[in-house]
C-alpha cells in the first residue's frame, strides 16, 4: 500500500487511526497490538506472502537480542551477537543480492541457473532496523523488552517500506508513555499539515517533473546520441524528482506518525543547500548515514587509525552504502564516486585548516561551495537513475558536450540573431523527444529556486518539535507554521492539489531499495 494513494488515504489511515484511540481505552498494550497488526496489514497489501517472512524476521531477532541481555559481557552475548547479524545479512543478501551475483558469475563462464527471486518492500531497512537493535542489545542500550512494542517498533507502518532507519532506544520510550494512547489536537495539527506538505511534494512537484527524466535516460539504451541540454535536462530534471520524492516521503512518514503521537527521526534537511560532500551527508537520508557511521565506519576504525586508513574506511563504507541502494554496478559507481568526494572534501578541509583559509569566503564562497556540490551531486546521481554504467557514461559524455548542443526548432526564429549566430557556430535546431523545451526549463527553474531559497518543511514547523533532533529556537518569522486561518487555507489548499492529483499512482523511488 502506498501512501499517495486513495485506499491509504481514505481507508487504511482513518480506519487505523480511529481503532487506535479507541482500543486505548482498554489499555495501551492493546493499542500497541491494534497498530502493529494494522502495520502488517499494510505490509501484507503489497504480497501477503511475504508477511510471514517479517514476522520470523521480527521473532527471530526480538529472541536474540532477548538472550544478548541475559548474557550481557560474556563470550556467548558476543556469539549470539554475531549469529543474529549473519542470519540477517544472509537474509538480505539472498533476496537482494543472489540473483547480481549469479549473474555476474555467469558473465565469467558459470553457468549457474538464474534464481527467480522477488525482492520484498522494505527489507533493507527492517534488516538494518534490526540489526542497530541487536548491536545496541549487546553494548546495553536497548533497555526495554516487550514483544508487542518491539513488533511495533519494526513494523511500524510510516516507516516500515523506505525508513527512517530507527534505533530501539528512540522508539521505546515513546511507546512506553500513556499520553503517546490519547489523541491530541496539536498532534492532529501537526500531523496532518506535515503530511499534506509532503503529498503535496510528490504527486504534484515529484510525479510533475518525473515525465521529462525517463526519456533520457531510456536514450543510451537505443542508440539515441543525447546533446548537452538535453543530458543536462534529464539529470537536473532526475535530480529535483529524487529530491522532492524522498524528501515528500520523509515528511509523510513523519505528518503520519506524529498523528499517532509518535516522532521519528529527521531523515532530511534541504541537502542541496549543503556548501560540501561532508555536509550533504549530514542531510540526505541521515538515519542511513548514521547507521553506515555507528555500524560500519566507526568499526572498520574510522579516523582513529591515521589518514590513510581513514580514507580506506570512508570509501568501504560509501562503496558499501551504495550497494545497499541496489545490486547493480551503477549503485557501486554512486557510492564510490561520493567516496572519492568524501575523500577529496577531507583532504581539502586539511589543506584548508593548515593555510588558515577555512571561514574566509564570505557568501559568496559559500555560494560558489553549494553549487559545486550540488553539480558533484548531480553527476553522481546519473550513475544512481541509469540502467547500466554504459548508458550512465553516456549521458555523462553528452553533458560535457561530447555531442554537441541541440536545441528545439521553435527556439530558432524566436532567438532571431542570436539564433542564426549559435548555428552558424555547431548549434543544432531540432525537436527532440529527449527534451521538453521552456515547459521542461520551466520546472527545473521552479524546483530550484524551491530546493535553494526556500525553508524545508522541518524549519517551517520547528515551533512544534516536527521530528526528533529538531529543537524549537523561539524565533517568530512569517513563513514559520503556526495554527492560523492563513495556514489552514494553505495547507488545505496543498493538501487539495496534491489529493486531487492522484490520477495516477506511483511508487516513491526508494520503495525500490
Amino acid at each position: 500500500m502506498l501512501f499517495n494513494s486513495y485506499p491509504f488515504l481514505l481507508a487504511f489511515l482513518p480506519l487505523t487511526l480511529a481503532g487506535y484511540f479507541l482500543i486505548a481505552r482498554a489499555g495501551p498494550a492493546w493499542a500497541a497490538g491494534w497498530l502493529a497488526a494494522a502495520s502488517l496489514v499494510f505490509y501484507g497489501w503489497w504480497n501477503p506472502v511475504y508477511v510471514l517472512l517479517l514476522v520470523a524476521s521480527v521473532a527471530f531477532n526480538f529472541a536474540v537480542g532477548v538472550e544478548i541481555v541475559r548474557a550481557a559481557g560474556s563470550a556467548r552475548a558476543r556469539l549470539l551477537l554475531a549469529g543474529g547479524v549473519a542470519a540477517d545479512l544472509a537474509l538480505l543478501g539472498y533476496f537482494k543480492y543472489a540473483d547480481f551475483f549469479v549473474a555476474n558469475a555467469n558473465e565469467l563462464g558459470a553457468g549457474l541457473p538464474r534464481p527467480e527471486i522477488v525482492l520484498p518492500l522494505g527489507i533493507s531497512f527492517f534488516t538494518f532496523t534490526q540489526i542497530a537493535f541487536l548491536a545496541d542489545a549487546w553494548q546495553g542500550r536497548a533497555a526495554e523488552y516487550r514483544f508487542t512494542h518491539y513488533c511495533l517498533f519494526v513494523t511500524y507502518f510510516p516507516h516500515l517500506i523506505a525508513g527512517p532507519v530507527l534505533h530501539h532506544r528512540e522508539m521505546m520510550p515513546q511507546f512506553a508513555r500513556p499520553e503517546v494512547y490519547r489523541p491530541h489536537w496539536e498532534n492532529f495539527a501537526v500531523g496532518l499539515t506535515i503530511l499534506f506538505i509532503g503529498l503535496f511534494k510528490k504527486t504534484v512537484i515529484a510525479d510533475g517533473i518525473a515525465a521529462y527524466v525517463r526519456p533520457v535516460f531510456e536514450a543510451p539504451g537505443r542508440g539515441v546520441a543525447l546533446g548537452a541540454l538535453d543530458a543536462w535536462g534529464g539529470a537536473l530534471a532526475y535530480t529535483f524528482q529524487l529530491y522532492f520524492d524522498f524528501s515528500g516521503y520523509s515528511d509523510m512518514a513523519i505528518g503520519l506518525s506524529r498523528l499517532f503521537g509518535v516522532t521519528l527521526p529527521l531523515n532530511f534537511a534541504s541537502p542541496y543547500q549543503a556548501a560540501s560532500i561532508i555536509d550533504f551527508w549530514r542531510r540526505w537520508h541521515m538515519t542511513l548515514s548514521r547507521f553506515l557511521r555507528d555500524y560500519l565506519y566507526f568499526p572498520l576504525g574510522g579516523n582513529r587509525r591515521g589518514p590513510a586508513r581513514r580514507y580506506v574506511n570512508l570509501m568501504a563504507t560509501m562503496l558499501l552504502g551504495g550497494l545497499w541502494h541496489g545490486a547493480s554496478w551503477t549503485f557501486v559507481a554512486w557510492g564510490g564516486l561520493h567516496g572519492l568526494y568524501l575523500l577529496v572534501n577531507h583532504a581539502w578541509r586539511g589543506l584548508a585548516a593548515r593555510l588558515g583559509w577555512r571561514g574566509k569566503g564570505g557568501r559568496a564562497g559559500r555560494a560558489c561551495a553549494v553549487l559545486l556540490t550540488f553539480a558533484a551531486t548531480v553527476l553522481a546521481w546519473v550513475f544512481f537513475r541509469a540502467d547500466t554504467v554504459g548508458d550512465a557514461w553516456a549521458i555523462v559524455r553528452a553533458m560535457a558536450g561530447a555531442n554537441g548542443v541541440t536545441l528545439p526548432y521553435r527556439w530558432l526564429d524566436r532567438l532571431g540573431a542570436a539564433g542564426a549566430w549559435l548555428a552558424g557556430h555547431g548549434v543544432r535546431f531540432e525537436n527532440t523527444a529527449t527534451f521538453g523545451g521552456g515547459t521542461q526549463m520551466n520546472w527545473i527553474v521552479a524546483c530550484a529556486l524551491i530546493v535553494f531559497l526556500a525553508p524545508g518543511t522541518q524549519e517551517i514547523m520547528r515551533a512544534f518539535r516536527p521530528a526528533l533532533g529538531v529543537e524549537p529556537d523561539g524565533t517568530a518569522r512569517w513563513w514559520r507554521w503556526r495554527p492560523a486561518p492563513a495556514w489552514l487555507a494553505a495547507i488545505t489548499a496543498a493538501g487539495a492539489l496534491a489529493v486531487l492529483s492522484l490520477t495516477s499512482v506511483s511508487e516513491f523511488i526508494y520503495f525500490n531499495f
